[in-house]
């Protein structure tokens, strides 16, 4: 998972992508959709690693899917809080965590108290304006 997000990154995926989707009080989506909700062709999905002992608590980085636990290609999220539902347990598969912000919440903060409302495919929860992600780099320290 982590290999495939930084193969995003190097090839400039995240570049004018947006957050799409922005729940206060759950997660923020991004690295998916152009401004004008277009998706952006993507590389082959990904297997589901949710089992991998990393939870989804606030400030994690999970890959995004569909219903089929095999389908994360570059969309992620960012968890606003604890959000235990959606670790692996008896009963659900899980979201794969593979990232923490170590820098940064005060951003995903105003990010998650942005208005939103309908567009695209979305009933509720795309901001007004659109919050873009001018570029993705690595950093090493």
């Amino acid at each position: 998972t982590v290999d495939n997000f930084l193969q995003y990154v190097k090839s400039g995926q995240y570049s004018g992508t947006i957050f799409h989707r922005v729940i206060d009080g759950f997660m923020i989506q991004g690295g998916g959709m152009t401004p004008d909700m277009r998706e952006k062709s993507t590389r082959a999905p990904i297997p589901l690693e949710s089992r991998n002992g990393l939870t989804n608590v606030r400030g994690s980085v999970a890959m995004a899917r569909t219903s089929d636990p095999n389908s994360a290609t570059a969309q992620f999220f960012i968890n606003v809080r604890d959000n235990a539902f959606l670790d692996p347990s008896t009963q659900s598969i899980g979201y794969t965590v593979f990232g923490q912000v170590v820098s940064g919440m005060d951003v995903v903060q105003k990010i998650k108290s942005v208005p939103t409302g309908p567009g695209g495919p979305f009933r509720s929860d795309v901001p007004r304006t659109p919050v873009i992600i001018q570029s993705a780099t690595i950093v090493t320290p």
